[in-house]
């Protein structure tokens, strides 16, 4: 069995001045001058530290050891037990030859002014303080600004203060003039009690934190001399802020704890001065104090198994008031945010000590009584997934939150490690099959198509695309998740996509005035084109999917935006890697309406190529596939297929890149007033289409869009041209960044 003496936590301190644990192991001195922390778990190295005689090592809270290897990289190990820190700290006082009664070894600045006063304090005589009189507060103001520049001096004035009781007489002090509205003296014990805590020793801060002092430090504190009134930050502790207990804490210790930890938390943030003022190095202590306060109090609450227990039993009781479950809710909410200082390995004890104790069947309870959801769906997943779309915030900041965990949850990779891959199937199986038209009814309900009753001969409008700002907002989201699944869940969401006709849906989108929404709709294209598999090229070519981006193109006109340079990087991915079976569709379909576009390239070179291949065909070297099978055959042999396909060809990024970098600069200059494809005098463009767009929708039986062209607006006056320039290739990946908002629509499942 391993020493738990020596059993240690291993933290450095963030830019944040956050402690970030770095894991656990058991200490040792690998040499006479060395500390070295192997890792409990794998036998890691987690910490080499040589010894050096000039580092100024302290020891706080009797089983923390801290200290600074270079500029600003602090490092802290905290000792399961005092006797292993005391242990460890003689042999750091041995190496520096100092006496281990001390909690700093020594100072790192002057090195004369340190030997001054180390002589001062081995020759005994103790630092001597003024009398804790109010006619001498000026007098210890100044001795106490004056040691802050010092480590030592720090030091001495600390064991001056803890050996005489200093603090008790000052706070008794400050209550005095207190009384005698002594508004001078007030300002001075300020400007004393800020420098006793920016002496960074936690020793002092354990007697200052204490109960019977922590609430006149704070009064103390309130007398800032800049402000004509003092502050009231007793008053709001005392009677604004106040402690509620969900279930009665019946351990008076971690009662008292968590009363220390929010003052003290209250004083870090509110009461003393931005860090900006402060050397950050002065508040280190503090920042040390609250983080080990947090973790000693998750780790007092999980041990506490009854609590717990009563907690989630009146979580989970249908009895239990609305009010009662909201606070239950807002503990658990603290609680967790409070797990967030334990080390990796107690923290996922931590959520398997919640996940026995029915945390989730307990969130199903709850998010269900929000009234977004109905009681009979049972899915904890699916609860999520429409308190996403029904979220009622206007800014939409808990559909984001939501959203990130949907896609944490729906990665594969994110399953525990011995899963096999037949049990990430099994997940994404179960997923597409229960949860995945939850995710996708508002999309589909916002993309419908042309009422089927509507009589012959009248005007069929174009499929309906939202408008309203907060839908689009929550479209945004969707698209963000099935992009996302297009690139983790090849074959479930290949299959899903081909099934329902989902691409085509979603290009509807490209009509939608909101440009963020159409280049969402974009992307989701552009992703797929990007896995090169020929199999969704086929269903796109099928359905004749590249006429709504070719429409939104050329309403585009000459403006040079975002949604021009991301339609343009599509077609030339598809150019640069020679996805022949989409270049032949395109040119077949589109190059009329595309060669007036010249100040890219990328349109006759796609030309290029398709002439290319023409001509090795007719010499007989045809690169094309021609197969006999039909699409519907390939597509019903895809769908029957029982394994899925993980050998999806990454894209190559080598020649895509250089022509990204050579194209720049090859784009003709002298091509400054091109005039953009020509519409006709109705005032739209009609493109002869060699394939039919109706046989797409082969799964649902879904009707075929009208032709965006017949209600295109207007294009300019026929004398006017359009401005050219050379447009940058902006990689699609890229193209939304927008601050969301959504109110509750309505789920049609």
């Amino acid at each position: 069995m391993s020493d738990t003496r020596r059993r240690v936590k291993v933290y450095t301190l963030n830019e944040e001045r956050q402690w970030e644990d770095r894991g656990t192991g058991h200490v040792c001195c690998s040499e006479p001058d060395s500390l070295t922390v192997t890792g409990e778990a794998d036998g890691s190295l987690l910490l080499e530290s040589k010894i050096n005689p000039d580092t100024a090592y302290q020891k706080q809270q009797d089983t923390l050891i801290v200290w600074s290897e270079a500029e600003n990289y602090d490092l802290a190990l905290s000792f399961q037990e005092k006797a292993g820190c005391d242990e460890i700290w003689e042999k750091i006082c041995q190496v520096q030859g100092k006496d281990p009664s001390v909690e700093i070894t020594q100072d790192p600045g002057d090195e004369s002014e340190e030997e001054r006063l180390e002589d001062m304090l081995e020759s005994g005589h103790p630092l001597e303080l003024p009398p804790c009189e109010p006619g001498c507060l000026e007098e210890l103001e100044e001795l106490v600004m004056s040691v802050l520049p010092s480590p030592v001096r720090r030091e001495k004035l600390a064991l001056a203060l803890l050996s005489s009781g200093y603090i008790r007489k000052l706070l008794q002090l400050f209550r005095a003039s207190e009384e005698e509205g002594d508004r001078r003296g007030l300002q001075q014990l300020h400007q004393i009690v800020r420098g006793l805590l920016l002496l960074n020793k936690a020793t002092l801060l354990e007697v200052m934190f204490s109960d019977d002092c922590i609430m006149d430090v704070v009064g103390c504190l309130e007398y800032e001399p800049a402000l004509l009134q003092p502050k009231s930050h007793r008053q709001f502790l005392t009677e604004t802020a106040r402690f509620r207990e969900v279930i009665p804490i019946r351990d008076s210790e971690l009662r008292q704890k968590i009363h220390q930890t929010y003052r003290v938390q209250y004083i870090q943030d509110i009461i003393l001065p931005t860090h900006s003022v402060l050397e950050d190095n002065f508040l280190s202590t503090l920042s040390s104090f609250i983080f080990f306060n947090k973790v000693e109090i998750v780790s007092m609450l999980q041990e506490d198994e009854k609590f717990l227990t009563e907690v989630f039993a009146q979580l989970t009781d249908e009895a239990t008031e609305d009010s009662k479950r909201r606070e239950l809710v807002n503990f658990f909410k603290e609680f967790c945010a409070f797990s967030q200082t334990l080390q990796p390995q107690n923290r996922d004890a931590f959520f398997k000590t919640l996940a026995n104790l029915g945390i989730l069947p307990a969130l199903e309870i709850v998010m269900v009584s929000s009234g977004c959801v109905c009681v009979q769906d049972v899915l904890l997943i699916n609860v999520v997934i429409k308190q996403m779309i029904c979220d009622s915030d206007p800014e939409l900041g808990g559909a984001v939150q939501l959203m990130g965990l949907l896609r944490t949850l729906m990665d594969p990779e994110n399953m525990l490690a011995p899963a096999s891959k037949a049990e990430k199937s099994e997940f994404l199986s179960f997923f597409y099959k229960y949860c995945m038209h939850v995710l996708t009814a508002p999309l589909l309900a916002n993309t419908g198509e042309e009422d089927p009753d509507m009589t012959e001969g009248a005007a069929k409008p174009n499929p309906v695309c939202p408008d309203n700002f907060q839908t689009a907002q929550l479209l945004a989201l969707i698209l963000e998740l099935l992009t996302f699944c297009v690139e983790h869940h090849t074959y479930h969401i290949k299959s899903y996509i081909m099934t329902r006709d989902l691409l085509r849906r979603v290009l509807t989108l490209m009509n939608s005035r909101h440009s963020f929404l159409a280049l969402c709709a974009l992307r989701f294209m552009r992703r797929i084109i990007g896995l090169k598999d020929e199999y969704y090229n086929r269903y796109i070519v099928k359905g004749n999917l590249f006429e709504p981006v070719i429409n939104a193109l050329l309403d585009n006109g000459t403006r040079y935006n975002l949604l021009n340079s991301a339609i343009i990087e599509l077609f030339e991915f598809i150019r640069v890697e020679d996805i022949r079976s989409l270049i032949a569709h395109i040119v077949d379909n589109f190059s009329t309406a595309l060669e007036s576009i010249e100040y890219v390239q990328t349109f006759k070179g796609l030309k290029g190529r398709y002439e290319q291949e023409k001509q090795r065909q007719s010499r007989g070297f045809s690169r094309y596939r021609r197969d006999g099978r039909s699409f519907q055959e390939d597509e019903d042999t895809w769908l029957n297929e029982d394994e899925e396909d993980e050998g999806v060809t990454d894209k190559s990024k080598s020649d895509y890149g250089t022509f990204m970098e050579s194209e720049k600069g090859a784009l003709k200059e002298s091509q400054d007033k091109e005039n953009q494809p020509k519409r006709t005098a109705s005032g739209s463009f009609k493109f002869s289409f060699s394939h039919s767009s109706g046989a797409a929708n082969t799964a649902n039986g879904s009707k075929p869009p009208p032709s965006a062209s017949s209600s295109r607006a207007a294009a300019p006056p026929s004398g006017q041209t359009a401005r050219v320039r050379h447009t940058p290739y902006i990689h699609s990946h890229a193209c939304v960044s927008v601050p969301l908002n959504h109110s509750c629509v309505h789920i049609l499942v």
